[in-house]
């Protein structure tokens, strides 16, 4: 019999030695405005915003369009007109189903359309429709009554337990370094909590994390708190009491968050202790001391991933650092169904915005190099065995600032954008990276090859907490040998290089492949999975089934009350 130490050794052996998906990309479609923010919103669509500066897409009067919906089954694309600037906004969906857009681009033209985004909230309810038709699928907003307390631009948005929004930091308007009075270094809520309508709160780590503080990456932990990172340095946020408790600086002094955009992923969480592990992958360790007139698009990025357990005891462990075959600036990483992270898009050097670095105007972007080659991140396997790029293809597209990419319903990625660029370039012009409005499709051979995979051939539209549920699915003989999961997830706000609110909590199940029924447990309470939109996947040996849309949660508009039940958890 094994000892423990070698069955553990052995699994991972195993685990290592499965089949390497081949993955494909395939270009389709033009988007007709850049996803400078992707959200998927439905099997069929997928929402777009971004500003109104040359898009080819028109709105029915004839101004170009900042906004539209992404059509997967004809891949083409409806505009959608909004009232104030969406470029640069953070969001999440709320507890109701609502995607909350807020905060975006200053006015700069009085004289036209969009108005002045940097107090904005924009409400777009739950769309299924595949036109892109009908109640729902429109922009609400109501500037002079909802609205933030103050101006923002590049803020984080993020879902927690009660199911409402917490908007951390931003900047007033354009900048590089964010410092000063141009950095909004401060905490709101949406709605307002009671007692702080039209108030904020100030934030020391916000604060001592200048000058790279804009969009920090922030995750709900399962005790309820928030871990937030910014610069190289992270904390812990208890909401109830407005207190900031510092953690472990990222090592090696890594920078993440704009203008140095590293990507952040919460890593899968599992019962029964739901213990919260964080990777953060790129980024760059230049000194941000330096000012801008002393550094150029070729500063390397850094190849440097870490991660950190945030339990006391992987608190105390620290941070454990692997290493990339390449330096990456800019990258996104999607959270995958098996729990693996996809690193793609962004450059091998340089930092992101709009030309502003010494060397920038030859190139018309602050970063350069681009990296085309996805990476992979296998979160379950040893040190030393997680990252490869075995069985990934290069794109022939380079997808730079202002790029995006995000997992699908199908279980594929679309990727898209890409404007390092004050304004519209066309190819062929002064932008060394010009606007890029084509739509690829990362995909998996399981997908493409149309080899049999899971299938959730029912399930219910909302469930609750602490339930047990049934699906009826259908797990090919074939991939009944391997492991069985079933993958609730939040697919995230995708803009920056950072997926906020991307999540994904593995749920106890047992299958009765006879029956073809899946009984599964919810998770326990709002802290391990914030009320709100999911989507269900069941992986078997690797393959992933389509995912099945679903709310989380009583489906009520927040501040939501505590529910589920309170388990054991070993989170901070």
């Amino acid at each position: 019999m094994l000892s423990g130490l070698s069955l553990l050794l052995a699994l991972g052996a195993a685990a290592a030695a499965q089949r390497t998906i081949q993955w494909t990309f395939v270009q389709n479609g033009t988007s007709g405005v850049i996803p400078v923010e992707l959200i998927t919103l439905s099997p069929t669509l997928m929402l777009m915003y971004d500003r109104a500066d040359g898009n080819p897409l028109l709105l029915p009067d004839g101004t170009r369009a900042w906004a539209a919906l992404w059509d997967l089954t004809t891949n083409t694309n409806t505009p959608l007109d909004t009232i104030t600037d969406t470029f640069c906004a953070g969001g999440a969906f709320i507890s109701n189903g609502t995607l909350v857009s807020v905060a975006g681009q200053p006015l700069e033209n009085p004289a036209q359309p969009p108005a002045d985004g940097r107090m904005g909230i924009r409400l777009f309810g739950p769309c299924t429709s595949a036109t892109g038709v009908g109640p729902g699928c429109t922009v609400f907003e109501d500037p002079a009554q909802i609205h933030l307390a103050v101006t923002r631009w590049y803020p984080t948005g993020l879902r927690i337990p009660d199911g409402s929004l917490m908007i951390i930091g931003g900047s007033n308007f354009n900048t590089f370094y964010n410092t000063g009075p141009l950095a909004e270094n401060s905490i709101e809520f949406f709605p307002s909590r009671p007692g702080e309508e039209g108030t904020v709160r100030p934030s020391q780590f916000l604060l001592d994390a200048e000058p790279v503080n804009m969009f920090p990456r922030s995750f709900v932990l399962p005790s309820g708190h928030v871990f937030v990172i910014a610069n190289n340095i992270t904390m812990i946020y208890d909401i109830a009491t407005n207190t900031e408790t510092r953690l472990p600086p990222i090592p090696n002094g890594v920078r993440v968050a704009n203008p140095f955009d590293g990507t952040a992923q919460l890593l899968p969480l599992s019962a029964p202790l739901y213990e919260p592990t964080v990777l953060v992958c790129g980024g760059s360790a230049t000194d941000d001391s330096r000012p801008t007139s002393n550094i150029t698009t070729q500063d390397p990025a850094t190849d440097q991933c870490s991660r950190i357990t945030l339990t006391a005891a992987g608190v105390k462990a620290g941070w454990t650092v692997e290493r990339m075959p390449e330096t990456r600036i800019l990258t996104e990483s999607v959270m995958l169904p098996t729990g693996d992270v996809l690193l793609i898009n962004g450059a091998h050097t340089g930092y992101s915005g709009y030309p502003s670095v010494s060397d920038s105007n030859l190139t018309l972007s602050n970063a350069a190099n681009p990296a085309l080659r996805p990476i992979l991140y296998r979160t379950a396997l040893p040190a030393g065995q997680r990252i490869t790029q075995n069985g990934l293809p290069s794109s022939t597209i380079p997808r730079m600032y202002h790029s995006s990419a995000s997992l699908m319903a199908n279980g594929a990625i679309m990727v898209a954008g890409s404007n390092p660029n004050p304004a519209v370039f066309a190819p062929g012009g002064p932008a060394k990276f010009p606007t890029e409005f084509r739509v690829e499709y990362l995909t998996p051979d399981f997908i493409s090859n149309n080899a049999p995979r899971p299938i959730i051939r029912s399930a219910p539209t909302q469930i609750g907490f602490n339930e047990k549920v049934t699906l009826k699915v259908s797990v090919p003989p074939s991939l009944l040998s391997g492991q069985i999961q079933v993958s609730l997830m939040d697919l995230g706000y995708v803009t920056h290089a950072q997926h906020s609110n991307s999540r994904l909590v593995f749920l106890e199940h047992t299958l009765n492949p006879l029956t073809g029924t899946l009984e599964i447990t919810t998770p326990p309470n709002n802290n391990v999975y914030p009320p709100g939109p999911a989507w269900i996947f069941v992986v078997a040996d690797g393959i992933h089934s389509e995912g099945v849309h679903v709310m989380v949660g009583d489906g009520g508009n927040p501040p939501r009350a505590a529910q589920g039940v309170a388990v054991k958890f070993n989170s901070l």
